[in-house]
C-alpha cells in the first residue's frame, strides 16, 4: 500500500500543471489540501526565473536569472514552503491532509531545513505527500533518490503521451494513499 504519490519526468512535461489539477480536484471533493508549487515567470517569452505560490495564495521569490536568489532559494521563500509544510507535519488527525510538495528538486535541497521538513511529512501519519521529483540526471540528488527508493512511494512518469489522460489515476491514487 502506497502512502504517498510523486510525479516525475523531464522539465516542461507539464508536472505542475498535473499538481494543480490534481489540487484543484481533491479540494473540491473536501479534501484538506496544503502546500506549494512552483510556477515559472517569463518575460519576453523567455523564462527568467521560478516564483513559489502556497495553496493559500502566498508568493516569493525561488529564483531569477542574474540574482542572487537564483543560487539559493530566500528566506521568504523558506519560510512560505515550511509554514505550508509544518501545518502537516504536526498532523495527527485520521483524516490525512495531502501535503502539495512542487518540487523537491536541485534549488529546494540547497536548504537543509527544506530536507529535514520533507524527511518529517514522509514519515508523519497525518500526511500524504503529492509530489514532483525530477528525473535521474546527472549528480543523484540523495533525498530524491530516497524518496525514488521508499516502498510506500508510488511514483509515476510524466510523458506527452501520458500526461492529458493521468489525472485520473492520480487523483484515485491519493484517495488509496488516505484509506
Amino acid at each position: 500500500m502506497y502512502k504517498h504519490v510523486f510525479l516525475t519526468g523531464p522539465p516542461g512535461i507539464g508536472k505542475t500543471t498535473l499538481i494543480q489539477k490534481a489540487s484543484e480536484v481533491l479540494t473540491s471533493s473536501g479534501i484538506s489540501t496544503e502546500g506549494f508549487f512552483t510556477e515559472e515567470v517569463r518575460q519576453g517569452g523567455r523564462r527568467i526565473g521560478f516564483d513559489v505560490v502556497t495553496l493559500s495564495g502566498k508568493r516569493g521569490t525561488l529564483s531569477r536569472i542574474g540574482s542572487s536568489v537564483s543560487v539559493r532559494p530566500s528566506d521568504s521563500v523558506q519560510l512560505l514552503c515550511f509554514a505550508a509544510l509544518l501545518t502537516v507535519s504536526k498532523e495527527t488527525s485520521t483524516q490525512k491532509t495531502v501535503c502539495v510538495i512542487d518540487e523537491i528538486g536541485k534549488m529546494e535541497l540547497f536548504s537543509e531545513s527544506f530536507i529535514h521538513v520533507v524527511r518529517k511529512t514522509l514519515e508523519c501519519a497525518g500526511a500524504v505527500i503529492l509530489g514532483t521529483i525530477p528525473v535521474p540526471k546527472g549528480k543523484p540528488l540523495p533525498l530524491v533518490e530516497e524518496i525514488r527508493r521508499r516502498p510506500d512511494v508510488k511514483v509515476f512518469t510524466i510523458t506527452k503521451e501520458n500526461r492529458d489522460r493521468i489525472l485520473q489515476d492520480l487523483v484515485a491514487a491519493i484517495h488509496d494513499c488516505r484509506k
